[in-house]
């Protein structure tokens, strides 16, 4: 009996390695790389390209609507992040849902009362760009259009830290 559970451990610890190897590649840009280009429309219609973010710092996250780890880092996104900084003209945030209707975020966006800007990529086409799977994920960049931090996945301490960077980023 000893033996099996000193075999089960030793083989959920030898895979750890393989597992995270394999979250880590599904990130397709590295803290440094350029913002890749692309091209989003917002729930009203306008459209934002990555030439319009140049000189700006920018938050980019990906999400669903029916992912729970989005749900409960959006309301913080809203609260902490874009009600501090929506006011500042070098500060730009797209909060992009990832493979759902315009309806369908609309709905979402009305039903939890957010006022932050909310994007389109129905095809995965921007997302394609940045990762091949997980959210939330989030991208920052400097106003240089160069990557400072990415975060996969939602928890307060990760949701900190990229706070932090931003404040930094912003007081430059």
């Amino acid at each position: 009996m000893k033996y099996l559970a000193f075999l089960t451990l030793f083989l959920s610890l030898m895979m750890l390695p393989v597992y995270g190897q394999d979250v880590d590649s599904t990130n397709l840009l590295n803290v440094g790389s350029d913002m890749p280009e692309f091209s989003l429309v917002t729930l009203d219609g306008k459209t934002v390209t990555s030439d319009d973010l140049y000189g700006k710092v920018v938050l980019i996250n990906f999400f669903a609507t029916w992912c729970l780890p989005c749900n409960q880092e959006l309301p913080l996104v809203e609260k902490e992040i874009w009600a501090r900084y929506k006011e500042n003209r070098d500060f730009m945030l797209l909060v992009i849902d990832r493979e759902e209707t315009q309806d369908k975020v609309a709905s979402f966006v009305k039903k939890k009362q957010f006022t932050m800007p909310f994007y389109l990529d129905p095809r995965r086409e921007v997302y394609g760009k940045f990762a091949t799977k997980y959210i939330p994920r989030n991208y920052l960049f400097d106003k240089e259009s160069r990557l400072m931090l990415v975060s996969k996945g939602y928890n307060r301490e990760d949701f900190e830290t990229l706070q932090k960077e931003l404040g930094g980023l912003l007081k430059q």
